[in-house]
């Protein structure tokens, strides 16, 4: 009997004495470390932190005196977008002018996402409570930046590395028009170049040269004014509540017709280039964009004669 426990005692051991092909360590050269370790330590809860015990002890096994390195842990994911949404639950303090009491600012009122949100539940659509309170959060921080008049939740717009949470607003009369040139000179350079092809054909036919093609491209249409039509709302994007908004461009209607053409996934990266057939003329922030007029005037719905003509008008017809 005293040489069967004699045998499965040593059995036993050798197994813990097995070095192991990963680390080149054994069970009971580490588990004597952790004792030794918890015995000197004495740590209250010493059951609880015994995980973190283990990977201690295997961490200074690898290192030594001489090493000048200081470890850094990187920070997790979870504490980088704490860290970035934190900013959202701090309270925003009166300016300076209103505790003098001056004017107040006009600011727009942000229509409750939460209770818009109970709504799309109950067809089981949108996003989760927590996400939503986090979105209404970032949407009063952009109120209190941007000097809007209305402002609302347009939606989510999901990518291959980041997804778009879009604002939809209106700015105050005689605001935000600092973005509005850009566009327009190029396609008054677009239409120069064409007026120089012309006079260069023209020039060339008093010479020898072959003839020319009599082609001409159809005209550019140009981009709604600011306020009006496809440009009446402005539209504002992040990838993550918290993060710095981004004010889209106004879209152009070469934009929009290519846009119906092409069925590309959206990457999350503003900058990005949009690679598709037909070419697409700009990158995904205008991509985006002129999506984003689309689904919006495709979902536009009004009770039956809401809209109604006027007398004089139909008279007229």
């Amino acid at each position: 009997m005293a040489n069967t426990e004699e045998i499965s005692y040593q059995n036993a051991k050798s197994f813990l004495l097995k070095n192991s092909s990963l680390s080149s360590t054994n069970v009971y050269d580490h588990l004597a470390l952790i004792i030794n370790r918890v015995l000197d330590e004495r740590p209250e809860n010493a059951v609880d932190s015994i995980e973190e015990i283990s990977r201690t002890v295997k961490k200074d096994k690898y290192s030594t005196e001489a090493d000048t390195i200081q470890d850094v842990d990187a920070p997790s994911e979870r504490v980088e977008l704490a860290e970035k949404q934190s900013k959202l639950f701090e309270a925003i303090g009166e300016s300076e002018e209103q505790a003098e009491g001056g004017e107040e600012e006009l600011t727009p009122v942000v229509p409750n996402v939460m209770e818009q949100v109970f709504y799309f539940e109950q067809i089981g659509v949108g996003v989760n409570r927590e996400e939503t309170f986090r979105v209404y959060l970032a949407l009063k921080q952009l109120a209190e930046e941007q000097p809007l008049e209305t402002l609302r939740f347009w939606g989510k717009i999901l990518g291959t590395k980041a997804d778009y949470i879009i604002a939809e607003g209106e700015f105050r009369e005689g605001e935000g028009e600092e973005e509005e040139n850009g566009e327009g000179d190029e396609e008054e350079t677009g239409e120069q170049k064409n007026e120089e092809g012309d006079e260069g054909e023209e020039e060339g036919e008093n010479s020898d040269e072959p003839p020319k093609p009599n082609y001409k491209p159809p005209p550019v249409i140009p981009k709604e004014e600011n306020r009006m039509g496809t440009n009446k709302k402005t539209y504002f994007v992040c990838t993550e509540p918290g993060q710095s908004w981004t004010r889209l461009p106004p879209v152009t209607p070469a934009q929009v017709q290519a846009a119906r053409h092409i069925r590309k996934f959206f990457t999350g990266d503003l900058e990005a280039q949009v690679v598709s057939y037909p070419p697409f003329p700009g990158t995904e922030i205008n991509y985006l964009r002129a999506q984003i007029q689309r689904i919006s005037a495709a979902t536009h719905v009004s009770p039956l004669n809401y809209y109604q003509f006027e007398e004089e008008e139909e008279e007229e017809e």
